[in-house]
């Protein structure tokens, strides 16, 4: 018998075999011991479930797909116990069992949940629930994956230390896990530059049981500059190399919140969303360049942040190559002056060209956020305009402070959002933000962050 295939195309697992005929059983897969008929029914039903993943086996050597349709017991069977859905009608192979497989995974170096996401099958968290929403996460290290909800997550990007416990758990929730890319735009010029850390990157994924690459290059680029260009074949052959390494992976890239050339990032934007599987728009810190009045302002507003979809759009990126990114933090300022109108002056901090910039506040991530509301003096306020929140406290020093934040009224508008425009899907940066710690309060807070992520 040929050895199971190692890692199968994304597409190829989505296809349909119903049309194939039904497989005829060998007198081999049948037959019973005399050892067999003993155990009774409950050794007849584990048998007859290992017959199933046998033929499925079959069916995909010869055919390339997953059938989907029921195989009947054969005559005088148990039928499989409940809690064991027929092979047949899996969309993918189970990276826990069945044990018919482990023997193939271990010739691979592979233990269960350790199988590479390409080994799992097609957009399976995409698909989770019905919803059809991509959920793109970043994890930046620490045991709080553990408490995530993983119900909706289809990607975690991994920009802390690799933890192979988490891939496995990722891998056995039917979501993909990816590293980290980033190198310097003027070293990449050169193109043997450029394909040593390709062959770097597909290695350590292979040797990591990963499924791809987030590429997060934020550094000045001219545009039509030697840069611009080697920036685009850096994608380009990033995702090649990944396709045909490691079949089913997916390469992204991160793109300013704005095509404006926003902080100097004068990118090939078109040919980067055209070159890889899908562009994460980081919709945040959309303040780090303020080019009129120094004072407070939301860290996504939401008119602004849409208006510059559409310029994305308008440009030729299909809306399906785009996930919205949203912020788990906000941005506390010290105040030089607060008036009644809730205006708050900033500290000029200028940045790349800019008098003012959002470098006058300090990040802050949701959890602090919530647990500043209390000795607040104003506790959350709705500004109209930006369609965000924002709280003022004191200080021990008796200064005042502004922080604006995104919470789940402010990331619901913009999943609706996500959901009419029919992009691909929602992330965050990052997953670490909230409190994971069990607190009632904590888990209200933290449960109404992740269930906005979804469009109602």
């Amino acid at each position: 018998m040929e050895p199971f295939p190692q890692r199968l195309p994304f597409h190829l697992w989505a296809e349909s075999a119903s049309h194939l005929p039904p497989r005829q059983p060998s007198t081999r897969d049948y037959i019973f011991s005399k050892r067999q008929r003993r155990k009774g029914a409950a050794a007849a039903a584990r048998t007859h479930s290992r017959t199933q993943h046998a033929q499925l086996k079959h069916l995909i050597r010869r055919h390339g797909g997953v059938a989907k349709r029921r195989l009947r017991a054969p005559p005088g069977r148990a039928p499989p116990p409940p809690h064991l859905p027929p092979a047949a009608e899996l969309r993918r192979v189970p990276v826990r069992g069945p044990r018919a497989l482990q023997p193939h995974l271990r010739s691979q170096g592979l233990r269960g949940a350790q199988a590479p996401n390409s080994f799992l099958g097609v957009g399976e968290g995409e698909r989770r629930g019905g919803r059809g929403c991509l959920v793109f996460i970043f994890d930046i290290g620490g045991q709080a994956w553990k408490f995530y909800d993983w119900s909706h997550i289809t990607t975690v990007a991994i920009f802390g230390k690799y933890d192979p416990e988490l891939m496995c758990y990722a891998h056995s929730r039917g979501a993909r896990v990816v590293l980290k890319g980033d190198i310097s735009v003027k070293s990449i010029v050169d193109p043997a530059v450029r394909a040593a850390w390709i062959k770097e990157k597909v290695d350590l994924a292979k040797r990591q049981h990963l499924d791809g690459i987030n590429i997060d290059i934020e550094q000045e680029v001219a545009k039509s500059s030697p840069e611009y260009y080697a920036l685009t074949d850096l994608v380009k052959e990033t995702t090649e190399a990944f396709h045909r390494e490691i079949p089913g992976s997916q390469v992204t890239f991160d793109v300013a919140w704005s095509p404006d050339c926003i902080d100097k990032r004068c990118y090939n934007y078109t040919g980067i969303a055209e070159s890889c599987d899908f562009v994460f728009v980081m919709s945040y810190d959309e303040q780090s360049q303020v080019w009129s009045e120094c004072i407070a302002r939301a860290n996504a507003p939401y008119n602004h942040t849409i208006m510059e979809y559409e310029k994305y759009i308008h440009m030729g990126i299909n809306p399906k190559k785009i996930v919205m990114g949203v912020p788990w933090y906000g941005y506390d300022y010290t105040c030089l002056g607060l008036i009644k109108a809730h205006v708050c002056s900033i500290a000029k901090v200028p940045f790349r060209g800019a008098p003012c910039s959002d470098a006058a506040g300090r990040q802050r991530p949701y959890k602090v956020i919530m647990d500043l509301v209390n000795s607040s003096i104003s506790g959350i306020l709705w500004d109209e305009e930006q369609e965000a929140p924002y709280l003022e406290y004191k200080d021990e020093h008796g200064v005042f402070h502004q922080v604006w934040f995104d919470n789940p009224r402010s990331i619901s508008l913009k999943a609706a959002y996500v959901k009419k425009l029919g992009l691909r899907g929602i992330g965050m940066w990052n997953a670490d933000c909230l409190n994971y710690s069990g607190g009632s309060l904590a888990q209200e807070q933290t449960a109404a962050m992740w269930a906005a992520l979804i469009p109602k």
